[in-house]
């Protein structure tokens, strides 16, 4: 009698958790060929997917507590209760790569990231937990600058505010386009808060996208009568000057400590 074996190949199968999930639909959608950006239907698709995902599916816990009893925002204690005011952004990264980079910035409470820009990039971005302020802009078009004396900064151009509110978690994915949605942002921790972020393309200096920060000013503090033609609201209107990288953003490296992703 002849006994014949059969040798089966078992194929690993990729993790099923909602992160892997989110790296696999932003791979297919955020290729060399693609569209920039994206078509809405694939960026709902993603927004729906991404607002599925919660704290613990990227490795973190509850950090408005442990905040409170010193610890890092990755549930590592670090810090002591009363030097936790100065503790520095964590940015975690996730994913980085050519076409889109995936990683959490975890904010202490009062931290901020001073306002910036994305150059040509499309970002979407999840609060996982606690309150975060978020100022954005656009620039209006076409541009419109003007010189002004008696400031540290020799050239502004006219913006439009397009986001000042609270993004208390759980709340809908914020997204930022190359000309609309806000831009250019900056962020004020108002309790312990993490956020979740895509950006597509990644910020690449050689390829024109680097991060540049900027002073806004009010409207009416640097106006005359011919810049305010056509504002209606000057409080929805800014002035923004580049400069340099602010001194006192404090931020470290973390490591990421959620599931696995299969690249």
């Amino acid at each position: 009698m002849c006994v014949h074996r059969r040798f089966f190949t078992m194929t690993k199968k990729k993790s099923s958790s909602p992160i892997q999930a989110l790296y696999d639909l932003c791979k297919e959608t955020f290729t060399p060929a693609a569209t920039s950006p994206p078509p809405p239907h694939a960026i709902h698709k993603l927004s729906s997917l991404l607002e599925s995902i919660g704290p613990s599916d990227v490795g973190l816990s509850d950090a408005s507590k442990e905040d409170d009893r010193g610890h890092g925002p990755l549930g590592v204690f670090s810090f002591n209760r009363v030097d936790r005011w100065a503790q520095p952004i964590t940015y975690v990264d996730i994913h980085e790569g050519g076409n889109f980079t995936m990683c959490i910035f975890c904010f202490p409470t009062s931290s901020v990231i001073p306002l910036h820009d994305h150059p040509g990039m499309t970002v979407m971005s999840k609060v996982l937990y606690g309150s975060l302020h978020v100022k954005a802009y656009d620039w209006v078009e076409p541009a419109r600058t003007r010189n002004v004396d008696g400031t540290d900064h020799s050239e502004v151009r006219l913006a439009k505010l397009a986001v000042d509110k609270v993004l208390t978690a759980p709340c809908n994915t914020s997204i930022l386009y190359p000309r609309s949605g806000g831009n250019l942002h900056c962020f004020t921790a108002i309790t312990p808060c993490a956020v979740l972020d895509i950006l597509a393309p990644p910020y690449n200096e050689l390829a024109g996208r680097r991060c540049s920060y900027y002073r806004d000013y009010p409207c009416s503090s640097l106006s005359t009568e011919e810049d305010e033609s056509g504002i209606t609201k000057e409080e929805d209107y800014a002035w923004l000057a580049e400069v340099d990288t602010p001194d006192d953003l404090y931020m470290r490296s973390g490591t990421y400590s959620g599931p696995a992703i299969e690249k």
